[in-house]
């Protein structure tokens, strides 16, 4: 339910939906998302609060996240694209935070 949550709210940002829980060799991607030029690939996470979705956030997923990003982008038709990660944070009774650019593209 939180993914759902999470693609609709960047909807309505005006991101558009390119795919959900995309698997490959390297793990998986929750939301992969376009805006304007710029591929994002986004990982949701539900917690009680703020904080431990962000700790949620650790180095291990970050290399898993980066190792599926690059399989993805040139096989969506994408070797161009700025590549960018987000996260979306979603919390009981509020509204859900999304952090911008929370990994930068190793080269």
């Amino acid at each position: 339910m939180a993914e759902h949550i999470a693609a609709i709210w960047l909807m309505i940002k005006g991101y558009r939906l390119i795919g959900r829980r995309l698997r490959t060799p390297g793990g998986e991607i929750d939301l992969l998302m376009r805006r304007g030029e710029t591929l994002v690939f986004v990982e949701v996470k539900a917690r009680a609060t703020l904080d431990s979705g962000v700790l949620a956030l650790h180095p291990a997923q970050q290399r898993r996240c980066q190792a599926a990003a690059r399989w993805l982008a040139p096989r969506h038709g994408w070797p161009g694209a700025v590549l960018r990660h987000d996260a979306v944070v979603i919390t009981p009774w509020g509204l859900p935070r999304h952090l911008i650019a929370i990994w930068r593209e190793e080269a």
